[in-house]
């Protein structure tokens, strides 16, 4: 699984012209499901974003987490995060799970987020979505699951 965490000030998805999500401050997360991806990495996924120590305490260092400042986690399922561009000019999908394989792991990824105690908005798996935010910091980051068994 991978995921391009983003520290917002909100965020919101639309589909078919109806808001399906908003936060206020919290956490943006796109997620690709790959074709040999687990639950436990679902698990391990949900554990990591909640947890990650992205935001600002009174000392201004990153050290506390979406849990910390009671913030909201916006779920965006984005199968391009698999994508494969180092050769030609499209990329590939290879990775990607296909749809009827990575819904059953979004729903595991969020059934995990919820388990870690945040609030959670998504978008509408596998739609066409206008996702809009606000960036704070910036604060961007890409985390992959790790492959094999053990993860920790």
């Amino acid at each position: 699984m991978r995921a391009l965490v983003q520290r917002v000030a909100w965020a919101e998805v639309e589909t078919d012209e109806r808001i399906t999500g908003r936060i206020e401050a919290g956490l943006l997360v796109y997620v690709g499901i790959g074709a040999g991806d687990t639950a436990d990495k679902a698990d391990w996924l949900a554990e990591k974003v909640a947890n990650l120590r992205i935001f600002a305490d009174d000392a201004d260092k990153l050290n506390l987490s979406v849990r910390d400042v009671c913030g909201g986690v916006m779920v965006v399922s984005n199968f391009t995060l698999l994508a494969d561009a180092r050769k030609g000019r499209r990329p590939a999908f290879v990775a990607a799970a296909s749809a009827e394989q990575a819904k059953p792991l979004h729903e595991a990824f969020l059934d995990a987020l919820d388990r870690q105690g945040v609030r959670i908005e998504t978008g509408l798996f596998g739609a066409e979505m206008a996702v809009r935010s606000q960036a704070a910091g910036p604060v961007n980051l890409i985390i992959d699951s790790p492959n094999g068994q053990q993860m920790t």
